[in-house]
Parts: C-alpha cells; sequence; structure tokens
C-alpha cells in the first residue's frame, strides 16, 4: 500500500512538469548561456554520473582518512578522464565541477595557476605553467595566516633576500605567522604561491607573492626547514572536510630569486627592488576572474538546494483534509511559497548578474592592458559587493531550504545538511562578506563626495548621476499591478541606493574626522552597500529579461522570476524604502499583494522551473530531490546502508547494554 501510494507521487510529479506554461528544454537554454553550453554540461554530467569511481552517496558515513583518500582517487580518475577523452578546458572544467567533491585540484587550477598567469613574468609563466598544466606539480595558495586573513598588510611571513647567495630566505618569525587554510596544502600539493613580506636591503617593501617548493617530487615528504600538516576536522559530515586545508611554517627556507614573481616588481641581482612598466592595476583583473567565479559558484549552490526543496515540496502531502481525502502537497501552501519561491528567483537572478560578471572580467582585463583605469575602481565595488551579497544570500537560502523540507531535511541522505556545510565557507574566503562590503561602501562614499565636482559616475554607479532627481522623485505606483513595471521597479530601488549612500555620507561629514566618521556608521555602511549591490542584481536580471529570448513561455516565466525577486527585496528591506522615502506605507502594502500574486503564477510551473537548472541526480545528491519523486522508498533503502545498520545488535551492546538491563531487571524485582 506504501509503494502504490510512492507510485502515486511518482506519477503527481510528472503530471506538474506536464502541466508547465513554458518549454522546459528553452529555459534550459536560458539558463546556462547557451544551447552549446546544455549540451557540454548534460555530457559531462553524464559522463561523471555513470563513472561508479566518481560515487558519492557514502561520503558521510566514511572516516576522514578514507574520505581524503577517496578524493585522491577521484581527482587522479578524473584526470585521467580528461586525458584520455582529450578533453577542452571548458569540459574538462565541467568534469571537475560535475565531481562534486571539493580538493586540492580546486586551488590548482582556481587560484595557483592564475596567480602566476597574472603574477608571474613571461619567462615565470613558460617555466612554471606547463608543470601546473600536465600535474607534474601541483600547487596551492598560501595566504593566509593562524593571526591574519582578511588583513593581508598584515602577514608576517618574511621573504628576505640574501645578496651574497642570490636567494631569498622565507622565514615564520611567529606562531601567528604559520599559513592557516590554504586548500590543498595539508597533504597534497608539491608548492605554493607563498605571500610573504619582501625584505631587502633593510627595508620592509610589503607583501609579494614567492613560488616555494614544499615537498620532495620523489617521496612527497617535507622539504628542510618545511613543517606542513592538515588543520583538523571541519563544519559537517564529508562535506569541506575532503579538502585538506593545511598550516604551514617556514625555519629558514632558501629559494631562488628568480622565483619571486616579479611581473609587478623584482628584486636585482645586487639587491635593488625595482618596480616593473607594468602597472600594478592588472593584478585586478584577477581578482575579478576568481571573484566572478564565485558568484557562478553561489547559483548553483543555491540552485541545488531550491530544486531539492521544490521537488519535495511537490511530493510531500501534509494537512489540509478534513473528510479522508488527499492531503494538501506542501507547495500549496501560500507560507511555503513565500519562503521558497523567493529563493527560486534568487538563484536565476545571481545566474544572470554572474554571467554579466563574465563580460565585465572581459571588458575590465581589456581596459587595463590598453591602460584605462576609468572603471576599475566600479569593478573593484562590483566584485566585492557581489561576491559579499550573493555568498550570505546563498548560505542563508540553503539552510532555509533545509527547514522547509521539515524533518527529512536534516537527514544526511537529503544532501542539504553537506551542501551547506561545503558552501558556507565562501562567507568568508576572497574576502571576508563584512569587510568587502565595507570597501564597496567606500568607493559609493567617495562617489557621493565628487557629486558636485561634475565627474560623473560610471558603469553601474552611473544612476548617481541622476542625484537631484533621485533625491526628491516620488513613486508613481497606485496599484499592485504598476508594480509589475520595471520602470518603476528600478527607480524605486535607485532612489532606496542613493538616499541611503547621501544620507550614510551626511553623517559621517558631522564626525570630528572622517575615520571616526567612517568606524560609527560602519553598520549603516554595510546597509548601503548591500542596497547598491542589490539594485545591481535587479538592474541585470531586468536586463536579461528585455532581451531577446526565444521559446515558448521563457521570456515570462523569467518575468515573473525577476518581479518575484525585486518585491522579495523591497519586502525584506521595506524599512529602508519608507525610511528614505521612496515609497509610502500604502505602496509597500500594495508590493506584498502583488508579490502573492506573483508566488502563486509560478507555482504551477515551479518543478519545470528547477528542472531547467539541469542537475543529474548524482550531481543534486538528494533522495529528497530525485528527478522521479521516488522519495519514500528511497529514504526506506538509504537508512539500511547506514554503518550502524551492518549488524542487528550493536557492537557494545554486550560491554555497555546488556549489563545496564539486567541490573535494571534485578532492581525491579526488588
Amino acid at each position: 500500500m506504501a509503494m502504490d501510494a510512492a507510485a502515486a507521487d511518482v506519477d503527481h510529479l510528472a503530471a506538474e512538469r506536464a502541466a508547465a506554461g513554458f518549454d522546459v528544454e528553452e529555459m534550459k537554454v536560458a539558463w546556462a548561456g547557451s544551447r552549446h553550453a546544455v549540451e557540454v554540461a548534460d555530457r559531462m554530467a553524464r559522463l561523471v554520473a555513470s563513472d561508479p569511481v566518481f560515487r558519492k552517496d557514502n561520503r558521510t558515513m566514511i572516516s576522514r582518512k578514507e574520505l581524503f583518500k577517496d578524493t585522491l582517487r577521484k581527482a587522479a580518475h578524473a584526470w585521467k578522464r580528461i586525458v584520455e577523452l582529450r578533453l577542452t578546458e571548458e569540459e574538462a572544467g565541467l568534469l571537475r565541477l560535475y565531481v562534486d567533491q571539493p580538493g586540492y585540484v580546486d586551488l590548482h587550477w582556481g587560484m595557483f595557476v592564475p596567480a602566476i598567469k597574472g603574477q608571474g613574468t613571461e619567462e615565470q609563466q613558460k617555466k612554471w605553467l606547463p608543470l601546473a598544466y600536465k600535474f607534474q606539480i601541483i600547487g596551492c595558495y598560501a595566504q593566509t595566516e593562524l593571526g591574519h586573513g582578511s588583513n593581508v598588510q598584515g602577514l608576517e611571513t618574511t621573504a628576505t633576500f640574501d645578496p651574497k647567495t642570490d636567494e631569498f630566505v622565507i622565514h615564520s618569525p611567529t606562531l601567528t605567522s604559520s599559513k592557516w587554510w590554504p586548500g590543498g596544502l595539508g597533504k597534497a600539493s608539491t608548492h605554493a604561491v607563498v605571500y610573504a613580506r619582501l625584505i631587502t636591503e633593510g627595508k620592509d617593501y610589503g607583501i609579494h607573492g614567492f613560488i616555494v617548493q614544499l615537498r620532495s617530487l620523489e617521496d612527497h615528504s617535507p622539504l628542510p626547514g618545511v613543517t606542513l600538516g592538515d588543520i583538523g576536522g571541519k563544519f559537517g559530515s564529508g562535506a569541506y572536510n575532503s579538502m585538506d586545508n593545511g598550516v604551514l611554517r617556514f625555519d629558514h627556507v632558501r629559494i631562488p630569486r628568480n622565483q619571486m614573481l616579479m611581473r609587478l616588481s623584482q628584486v636585482t641581482r645586487e639587491g635593488k627592488y625595482v618596480h616593473s612598466d607594468v602597472p600594478k592595476q592588472l593584478l585586478y583583473g584577477t581578482m575579478v576572474f576568481v571573484r566572478q567565479a564565485i558568484v557562478a559558484d553561489a547559483s548553483k549552490a543555491l540552485s541545488r538546494a531550491v530544486c531539492i526543496a521544490v521537488r519535495y515540496s511537490a511530493i510531500r502531502k501534509q494537512f489540509g483534509s478534513q473528510d479522508g481525502g488527499p492531503e494538501t502537497q506542501v507547495l500549496n501552501y501560500r507560507t511555503q511559497q513565500s519562503r521558497l519561491f523567493p529563493l527560486l528567483a534568487s538563484a536565476y537572478a545571481f545566474r544572470f548578474v554572474g554571467e554579466w560578471l563574465k563580460w565585465l572580467y572581459t571588458d575590465v582585463t581589456q581596459k587595463l592592458e590598453a591602460k584605462d583605469y576609468s572603471t576599475l575602481q566600479e569593478a573593484h565595488a562590483c566584485t566585492a559587493g557581489l561576491k559579499a551579497v550573493t555568498t550570505s544570500a546563498t548560505a542563508d537560502a540553503i539552510e532555509e531550504c533545509r527547514k522547509l523540507c521539515g524533518g527529512h531535511g536534516y537527514l544526511n541522505s537529503s544532501g542539504l545538511p553537506e551542501l551547506f556545510a561545503v558552501y558556507v565557507p565562501a562567507c568568508t574566503y576572497e574576502g571576508d562578506n563584512v569587510v568587502l562590503l565595507l570597501q564597496v561602501a567606500k568607493i559609493l562614499m567617495k562617489t557621493v563626495s565628487q557629486l558636485n565636482s561634475g565627474k560623473q559616475p560610471v558603469g553601474t554607479m552611473a544612476y548617481m548621476g541622476n542625484v537631484q532627481y533621485l533625491m526628491q522623485c516620488k513613486c508613481a505606483v497606485n496599484t499592485a499591478e504598476d508594480w509589475l513595471n520595471p520602470a518603476f521597479i528600478q527607480e524605486a530601488f535607485e532612489a532606496r541606493a542613493l538616499r541611503m549612500a547621501v544620507n550614510c555620507a551626511q553623517n559621517i561629514g558631522q564626525a570630528t574626522n572622517q575615520e571616526d566618521g567612517f568606524s560609527e556608521r560602519s553598520p549603516d555602511l554595510l546597509e548601503v552597500a548591500v542596497a547598491h549591490i542589490q539594485l545591481i542584481i535587479v538592474t541585470k536580471f531586468i536586463e536579461k529579461v528585455q532581451q531577446d529570448i526565444p521559446g515558448h513561455g521563457v521570456k515570462e516565466q523569467l518575468q515573473n522570476l525577476c518581479n518575484v525577486y525585486a518585491l522579495y527585496i523591497l519586502h525584506k528591506h521595506l524599512g529602508d524604502f519608507l525610511a528614505t522615502g521612496c515609497i509610502t506605507p500604502q505602496q509597500g502594502a500594495l508590493a506584498n499583494e502583488q508579490l502573492g500574486k506573483l508566488c502563486a503564477q509560478v507555482r504551477p510551473n515551479a518543478v519545470a522551473l528547477v528542472d531547467a537548472f539541469n542537475y543529474t541526480d548524482h550531481y543534486l545528491g538528494s533522495v529528497l530531490g530525485r528527478y522521479d519523486g521516488n522519495v519514500y522508498p528511497a529514504l526506506y533503502e538509504e537508512a539500511w546502508k547506514d554503518p550502524l545498520n551492518e549488524t542487528v545488535v550493536p557492537e557494545g551492546y554486550h560491554e555497555y547494554l546488556r549489563p545496564l538491563l539486567k541490573q535494571q531487571l534485578r532492581l525491579s524485582r526488588l
């Protein structure tokens, strides 16, 4: 009988898909960016899913040692398949993505190689990159220390030049100067780009990068003067524990002078510090590249969580029947919709702003090479702010999706606890989110201070040039339907962002000095930065919808999601919009009314909208989010796979349970 009910659930999920009011295949194209991208992603996802070496359903049940060895095995097998199949760089990247297990290769390709590309001379690139591309060396990125992370200028590791031997001496002078957290460092990496204070001729020239060999290429043992290992288990089962985050200390380790990354500056044979002709601003290209990748990862992680929650909410039934009839699908409850559909809309929003960031990376790189630095500050604000806002929102959303799946969402087999544990470090790495938002806010304050100078803001800050209008305009919304007008939404978000920035700048200006003003108003500055970044996300979503999008009903669904995202943000930050006078309380109430209507319109298409992410069950890694909806039999079967169920009578029964039970039995006779 239970199996009959499960079969009905599966049929019901198929019915949800059949009722979709749009072309799902075309929505896949809209999500992925092109038909080619859909085809390549589909091919690589299925290649991974069909290979037993890439099995991952037992990750949360094995020991850390077994998990790490499994990671090494998968990385080696992935490389073997990449070589055998002669995969392109795009295909290889997608294959590693769908293997879906954090490991040393992430830092090798994501940080070590880009660092050498961005900071190495042409000669250094010719020497080191071929070795890295062939995995003849394995690299990591050793920047963060035990005592310093976000404050890079406070790093303590030293690199002192010795002109007698033409070498740098790398040293960890204190316990807090120990490199701490670099992924891949603990057990796998043979080399690292190490960031240290360059000292020559008795002068400290600040932080520079150095290529340092850590382990023997013969037997993998640490080289003399190098102490390193893993920093220990981390939050969650499985999850990020497959990564060997490491600790590293140097005891006067010598490296050749030419292993300093010298694209921007160098030390001569005589020990003179010399700046190269290459402008230091070129480093920003690498930073934009890394952060746009993080924003893209946010959309992937959020869309996975939403896919699980939507599919399960369509299967799960609770309450609603007073006469013995069928219970109500959880997805039909307005409370579920109001919590879940804005997260679905956010996944699409982050995807499209991530696509735009890729364009920005190309644009910034071209301008930097042409020595055009006009958009550099604005690009820094975009990438830093989007990294902070999307990663924080995604971490919160994954946890919300777990709650939306009720008690079953707490099971490891749901995929959600591990997904959260894997993802949440993104809020800290590559810049703590609070620190990044304060950097964005300072740029916004500088822009506000220049508004009367005749200097026009550029790019995503261009709206600030319309300061006179935006400071006094009144929202023209009169009905709930008016909130479907993108011009009204855009103006409300622009007015909110600008008024908050101007108000904050005025308050800072009243302080005794600017530094104290920034410190006192730092909580307000965070809100200013968030408002600006949310405007960017809304704007890029609106621009995406305004493009020529093929496929039956696709444009209409994206328009609905765009409006859901915008009105959800307006609802969440209603106090900002009201306090700055951008909208009236009545208009705020109309926005909430329209948001409810939009969620009702999303409901019939929700399952198909998450199907458009095109994730295999293997990649999704969730019993609750199975494509076929066969949730309950799968949950039941999964439970019996746990190592605790390998024996009927548990280990420890004879030592602990039986004596206790026998003792209680004797006591009961007294």
